[in-house]
Parts: structure tokens; C-alpha cells; sequence
């Protein structure tokens, strides 16, 4: 098409070209127009099979170049390599109105010529854009100090903190000293900033964040405290005219758990020991009715464990110790002691528990011995207390039905029989005897704000020797917790006890306590602790009752996990109806107690 329209052009230009002057002017006129029309029509001849293919269409004489697809009347949206094409008469925009190209159609020719305005060809991987080729991107040079920009948000990327607001909705211009003070660094891990690492639960919150850690020790979890006190007492002998001593406690502690899929086995170990700096003083060389010396040792511990036959079916076994004295003001303790007789109770108990459905039968049998030491006398003569030295054998069976996951009542009985290593006592009288008690009670917990277990009953022992009437009353335990508040808790307490007593004609001693206990946390480390307790001694046979009051307040002061600073006043009452029998103390503390 470009050399037809060159040829067609410069035929016209000899038409049109013109002669020089004379009178020949007409057949010179002829002379060059025939050889013209000759030669066009050779060309037409010879281009035939070339014009047959073309067609003539509206783009034919078009100045733009088009894809051989997309056509000019297209509704398709141009690209942008099009849109820029020098060679179509566009370029890139320019700010400069007078350096604006003008159109493709005013250039006279366009072979050969390589384009002023428009982008150069590929060469090498841009800064930024889109690579096709998939090349590294050339890196942006800074000189030294230079501020180098902020990536772009892409993912991965922390969304932006919100400008701190008030409690009307305003901007906050200051923000509080504790935002900005200086505090650990988080791992990435746990601060969750790791890319592609998906989001981190929330912990929960420690309900205890000054409790003991522990250790492990092997497979078995071991906490260990001990507290040191010291204070002083006003009245420890708790004697009707009262003698004011210093004194100190020591009290160990030690807790095992083990850590096992299957079984278990649970060691709870407590002791302490109470010493005076001084004894006590006879008042007119009459005996007093607690001993000179009164420095006490106290242990409580038990082990238990758990083997788990089936789902449904566990061997339960416990060991228990326990080391005491009498208390302070009981009829028990003799005229004239030196010192405390230490009495010791070691025992156990084996049993099965099996699970039928929602039923579940728990049967053990008990066996415990009971030793007491000779008693010291001030005359520096000793007293045998073998008539107290007693065996017992017993067992005891529990049924309970779990109605739902939080109430789940119980029937349990008891029944037990004593020998008494002499059968006549001091006194003269036969101590053996059995006897045991039964009870319904439930546990529950209704969504962990109230939990706990309470039962009443009823108990009964009889003796061999028929001067000694039957002990016998109500029985009545409890163990409630109630969280009032996330920072106040209420516990309750109450147990029953049948004991054994030396006092002639007297069958034994029916003891009942209660106890109230409010727990209030002013901080996390600072705790108070405020507990009332009231007891009932009957001693049946007798006519003998006691009263006991007590009234404690302790303050905690948690410094870490492993250190705490404790601090009790106390206040006791012995309310007797046998003259010469009733006292009252005071007791104050103050300690340490370090923890592992």
C-alpha cells in the first residue's frame, strides 16, 4: 500500500509538472502522459493477485497503528502501552503546554525515525512496580545519616494504635505515667507479633500470683514452707490466775503431689513446735493445774493414695500420724506435771471405691493406735498413763448419688470398736467400748461461688462397764466456701468429736466447733484474714460444760511468691460452769514465712 501511494504520487507530480515554453507545449503534454498510463496499467497488472486480497475497510487510510485484534471503533478500554504510543501521535503528559507534540498526521514522514517523546525499552529490573520477569528490584541507595521511609502497611503489619480518648470521648493530651513506664520486654511469641504466627490465647489469669511455685521432684509436684513466729502470750498455761510468757513457733510444712495420668498419691505433712523462754511459777507451793514446762509439739500428716483398677473401680489406701498433748485448761491434764505427756496416733485406712452409672459405693476398713507417754511429775517421780494407751478397729461405708454435675447427695455410716491395752483404768473403771454414728449430708457447687459439703447425724458409744452411761448426741460437719466478691471469701467450718477422758464417772467428751472465717484481699499482696470460732465441751457423766471462744485477726503482707510477712492477734475464752475453771488469753504474733 505505501508503494502504491509513492507511485501514485509521483505519476501526478509528472503529470503536473510543467513544460518549458513553446509552441510543441500540447504534444509534449501527450508524450509524457502516455507513458504514464502505460506503465500504470503494467503495475496494476502485476499487483492483481495483491489487491485482490485486500478490503477495503473504514481503517484502511488510518494514521494510527492498531493490533491486528482490537479495532479503533473498539469499546474496549485502550492500555496503556497504546495510550502512550509516540507513533499513534500520544505521549506522556506534559506540564509545559508548548512542548506538546502535534498530531501523527502533520509529520511528513515517520520510517526511520526513532520517537522523541514515550518510555525506552526494558532494561534491567525497575525500583518499583511490577516485574514480569519476576527480577530482583535494585535497592535504593542512602547516604550515610540519610532518613530512610517507612515500609508501606502490607500484611503482616500491626494495625495503628488509636490516639488515646477520654471517658467523654475526647483526645487525651497526656497519658499517664504508668503507660509509659519502663516494663519487661515480651517475647515476640508471646507478644504475638511474628508473622504468620496465628493469634495467642489469652493465658489465665493466676488466682493465686503470690502462691508457692514448687518443684518437681521426679514425677511428683513439691511445695515446702516453714513459719517463724514469735509473740507473746498472756495467759498460755490458760490458768485461772493468768502468767504472761514469750514465746516462738516453728511450723514446717510439706506438700507432695503426684503427676500422673493414672493413680495417685498425695502427701500433706504439717508440724510445729511452741517454745517458752521460761516455766511456769507455783503460786504458794500449791500445784497448778498445768505443768511447768509448756512447750508444746503439734503434727498432723497424712498420705493417700489412689489405684486405679478401671474407669470404674479404685483401691483406696491412707496413712495418717498424728503427735499432740492435751490442750491447756483440760480436765485431762494432771496436778503437777513437769511437762506435757506427748501422746501419738498412727493409723490407716484401705477401701474401694466402685462406680455403678451415677452411683458410687465407697467401703474401707480403719485401724489406729493411740500411745501416750509417762507423765513427768514435778517431784521428779514418773506416772504411767497406760490405761489411756487404746486400739481401734472399724469401718465405714458412703453411698452417694450424683443427681448433677453440682449437687450430689450421701448416706454414710460408721462403726467402730476400742480396747484398751489395761481394762480398768485409774479409776477403776472399763474403758473398752464401741460404737459410731451416721449421717446424710450432700456436696455441691453452684458455679464455684458457693461449693462445699454439709451432713448431720447422729452418734452413739457404749461402754463395758455399766456406771458409764452411753455418749451419745448430734452430729454435725460442714465445710462451705462462699466467693462473695472477687476479693472477699466466706468459709464455715463445723466438726464433731467423741473422745476419751480420765475423769471418774465420766463416759467421754463431746466436743462440737464452729468457725467463720472472712478472707478480704486490699491488694494482691495484702490480705486480711478474720476468723471467729465457737466450741461446745460436754463432758457427759459429769455435768461438766465448756464454753470456748475465739476471736483471730492475721495480716499478710506478701512481698514475692517465697516471702510473706504475717502478723495474728488473738483472743481466747474458756467459759466453764465448774468454779476456778474458766480463763481468758491474749495472743500476739508476728513472723515470717518463707515458701518454695
Amino acid at each position: 500500500m505505501r508503494t502504491s501511494s509513492v507511485w501514485i504520487r509521483w505519476s501526478i507530480s509528472i503529470v503536473w509538472r510543467r513544460p518549458a515554453s513553446g509552441p510543441n507545449r500540447r504534444g509534449h503534454f501527450v508524450r509524457v502522459v502516455l507513458p504514464c498510463l502505460l506503465l500504470t496499467a503494467l503495475w496494476l497488472t502485476a499487483a492483481t493477485g495483491r489487491a485482490d486480497a485486500q478490503t477495503v475497510t473504514p481503517d484502511l487510510f488510518s494514521p494510527n497503528r492498531q493490533s491486528q485484534i482490537v479495532t479503533q471503533d473498539s469499546p474496549l478500554r485502550r492500555t496503556t502501552a497504546d495510550a502512550m504510543d509516540p507513533l499513534n501521535g500520544l505521549k506522556l503528559p506534559d506540564a509545559d503546554p508548548s512542548r506538546r507534540a502535534t498530531s501523527s498526521a502533520s509529520t511528513p514522514e515517520r520510517v526511520g525515525q526513532v520517537p522523541t517523546y514515550g518510555l525506552p525499552a526494558a532494561n534491567g529490573a525497575a525500583t518499583s512496580g511490577y516485574d514480569s520477569l519476576n527480577r530482583k528490584r535494585l535497592k535504593p541507595k542512602y547516604y550515610p545519616g540519610q532518613a530512610k521511609p517507612k515500609p508501606p502497611p502490607g500484611p503482616g503489619s500491626p494495625v495503628p494504635t488509636p490516639p488515646p480518648l477520654t471517658a467523654a470521648g475526647q483526645l487525651r493530651l497526656s497519658i499517664p505515667p504508668s503507660e509509659t513506664a519502663s516494663k519487661p520486654p515480651l517475647p515476640p511469641a508471646m507478644a504475638g507479633t511474628i508473622v504468620g504466627q496465628p493469634p495467642r490465647r489469652r493465658l489465665k489469669l493466676d488466682d493465686d500470683p503470690f502462691g508457692a511455685v514448687g518443684d518437681y521432684a521426679g514425677s511428683f509436684m513439691v511445695k515446702t514452707a516453714v513459719e517463724v513466729m514469735a509473740g507473746y502470750d498472756t495467759n498460755p498455761g490458760r490458768l485461772n490466775s493468768p502468767q504472761g510468757k514469750a514465746f516462738y513457733m516453728v511450723a514446717p510444712e510439706f506438700v507432695a503431689i503426684s503427676d500422673w495420668e493414672r493413680h495417685a498419691v498425695v502427701a500433706d505433712l504439717r508440724g510445729s513446735f511452741t517454745g517458752y523462754g521460761s516455766q511456769l511459777t507455783p503460786v504458794d507451793g500449791t500445784p497448778l493445774s498445768a505443768p511447768l514446762d509448756i512447750d508444746r509439739p503439734s503434727f498432723t500428716g497424712h498420705i493417700d493414695g489412689r489405684l486405679d483398677v478401671s474407669r470404674d473401680t479404685h483401691l483406696t489406701g491412707q496413712a495418717r500420724l498424728l503427735v499432740s498433748t492435751d490442750n491447756p485448761g483440760s480436765p485431762n491434764v494432771q496436778a503437777g506435771l513437769a511437762k506435757y505427756p506427748i501422746y501419738t496416733t498412727v493409723g490407716g485406712t484401705f477401701g474401694i471405691d466402685q462406680n455403678f452409672n451415677r452411683m458410687q459405693v465407697s467401703l474401707g476398713g480403719t485401724v489406729d493406735r493411740t500411745d501416750y507417754q509417762w507423765s513427768k511429775l514435778t517431784d521428779g517421780t514418773s506416772s504411767s498413763n497406760d490405761d489411756r494407751n487404746f486400739t481401734q478397729y472399724g469401718g465405714v461405708g458412703r453411698v452417694s448419688y450424683e443427681l448433677n454435675p453440682a449437687v450430689k447427695p450421701f448416706v454414710e455410716v460408721e462403726g467402730d470398736s476400742r480396747f484398751h491395752d489395761l481394762y480398768l483404768d485409774r479409776n477403776g473403771y472399763a474403758r473398752n467400748s464401741s460404737g459410731g454414728y451416721a449421717k446424710v449430708g450432700t456436696s455441691f457447687e453452684f458455679t464455684r461461688i458457693l461449693f462445699g459439703e454439709i451432713s448431720i447425724g447422729y452418734a452413739r458409744r457404749d461402754y463395758i462397764d455399766p456406771r458409764l452411761s452411753p455418749l451419745e448426741g448430734l452430729l454435725t460437719t460442714a465445710s462451705l466456701t462462699w466467693n462473695a466478691t472477687p476479693l472477699t471469701t466466706a468459709k464455715f467450718y463445723s466438726d464433731t468429736q467423741l473422745g476419751e477422758t480420765t475423769l471418774p464417772g465420766t463416759s467421754g467428751v463431746l466436743s462440737r466447733t464452729y468457725t467463720v472465717e472472712v478472707d478480704h484481699d486490699f491488694r494482691r499482696w495484702l490480705t486480711a484474714i478474720g476468723k471467729f470460732t465457737y466450741g461446745t465441751l460436754d463432758y457427759q457423766g459429769d455435768n461438766r460444760n465448756d464454753t470456748v471462744y475465739s476471736v483471730s485477726a492475721d495480716l499478710i503482707y506478701k512481698m514475692t511468691r517465697s516471702l510473706w510477712i504475717k502478723g495474728t492477734l488473738r483472743r481466747d475464752w474458756l467459759d466453764s460452769n465448774q468454779p476456778g475453771q474458766s480463763s481468758a488469753s491474749t495472743v500476739v504474733m508476728l513472723g515470717v514465712r518463707v515458701q518454695n
